[in-house]
């Protein structure tokens, strides 16, 4: 979900599509939600100037912007996921649109961070997203 989330706000001219789920977009307030907190010895302390200052060129949600040309954005998640807080994939779609950028938004109420429960809703996924990228690339 975050390499996606960098991929469009970094290089969207090299996609003619994104899909993203269970995405990390929000780096600023990545360890305030569920899991988060455990990442900072990978990701850096957002809180620490010097460590957010490295952080920030990569945070989706802080890089996207108004005027940018972006491709069509399908974000996919699910309310039951305990290591990614679907608040990340809410915020970057409400600011998206806000901005008016083309976004499409799916969460699945069950699930965690597969973001399916069991087979069925496994298929509807997948069928949600070729049917995004079908219809976006053909």
């Amino acid at each position: 979900g975050l390499l996606m989330g960098v991929m469009l706000t970094r290089y969207p001219e090299l996609f003619g599509a994104i899909v993203s789920q269970v995405p990390l977009l929000d780096m600023k307030r990545y360890h305030e939600l569920l899991a988060g907190a455990s990442w900072m010895a990978e990701y850096g302390d957002p809180r620490v100037p010097e460590e957010w200052a490295y952080i920030e060129p990569f945070s989706p949600y802080h890089n996207v912007h108004k005027g940018q040309k972006l491709p069509p954005t399908l974000f996919v998640t699910s309310t039951r996921d305990d290591r990614v807080h679907p608040g990340h994939a809410r915020k970057m779609v409400a600011r998206m649109r806000e901005q008016g950028h083309d976004v499409r938004y799916y969460e699945n109420i069950e699930g965690g961070h597969g973001g399916a429960a069991d087979n069925e809703q496994l298929a509807f996924k997948w069928a949600l997203v070729f049917e995004f990228l079908w219809r976006t690339l053909s």
